[in-house]
């Protein structure tokens, strides 16, 4: 497999343009008949076909060098937009445009519940563009990133959810991809991890890397990302530093988001 050429980091230079985005998906309905005999309650009739539209024209550039949160209810396209960035989903209308390799964390690493850990590592590093001496280099990084003990010789379907993100995230991160996509996986695991994967994301950014971090977490957010972007029924509401989206988003929707205020004590 030939490697990606290497990016020059300019933080001038845009790293992704997402340009007038549209995500669709095509739903197929069914209804039964009204009627109560045998007969009827044995037909089906297709009913009309439902056009969701996911990501509805959305539009930025990121740059080399940004942690950019993007924020929203379930359903408002965050997750769809960073699979349509990745490639892993078509785009109805408008164009993306990534310099360098871009991965999504549990999409690019596409793990295999039936393989051991040991195995998924070499797997996954590779499908990442990694060389195998690059995988064998990084190789107990990863295992120590990921913190799985002794289930790294056993099928990953003994695994708990909190044990896959940690291995998904070690695999994805030690690629050092030029733009890292996580969808809401640093809210598992424990403070230790979390605090692990806050330092790893800031070494990828301070590298000249792009970080994208879908997340329901406003304090993670908050602390991770300098930028954030806030999509509401697929559509970009606001895009602007994380504290004034945040205090936007927080009047707007009336969840917390603010940074707590000490108490003063008279």
């Amino acid at each position: 497999m030939a490697e990606h050429p290497a990016v020059e980091p300019r933080p001038d230079r845009p790293s992704l343009i997402v340009d007038d985005v549209h995500v669709q998906y095509v739903t197929y309905g069914g209804r039964r008949p009204s009627g109560t005999s045998w007969t009827s309650r044995l037909r089906r009739h297709v009913g009309a076909v439902d056009v969701v539209q996911a990501v509805r024209g959305v539009t930025f550039v990121a740059h080399h060098g940004e942690s950019i949160g993007i924020i929203g209810h379930n359903g408002s396209g965050k997750s769809t937009l960073l699979r349509a960035i990745a490639g892993a989903l078509p785009t109805a209308q408008g164009a993306i445009w990534a310099e360098g390799r871009a991965a999504l964390l549990g999409v690019n690493a596409a793990l295999m519940r039936d393989l051991s850990g040991h195995r998924n590592i070499l797997l996954g590093g590779l499908a990442l563009g990694l060389t195998p001496d690059q995988v064998a280099e990084r190789y107990d990084e990863v295992v120590e990133f990921a913190g799985i003990g002794d289930f790294l010789h056993l099928p990953m379907r003994a695994y708990s959810s909190g044990m896959s993100a940690r291995l998904r995230f070690a695999i994805s991160s030690a690629a050092r991809p030029d733009i890292l996509m996580i969808d809401e996986a640093l809210a598992t695991g424990d403070a230790e991890f979390r605090q692990r994967s806050k330092a790893r994301v800031e070494e990828i950014v301070e590298t000249s890397g792009t970080v994208l971090l879908v997340s329901h977490s406003m304090s993670t957010v908050r602390s991770m990302c300098d930028r954030v972007l806030w999509l509401d029924h697929g559509q970009l509401v606001a895009d602007g530093p994380t504290a004034d989206v945040l205090e936007e988003y927080s009047e707007r929707t009336g969840l917390p988001t603010a940074r707590p205020r000490p108490r003063v004590v008279s």
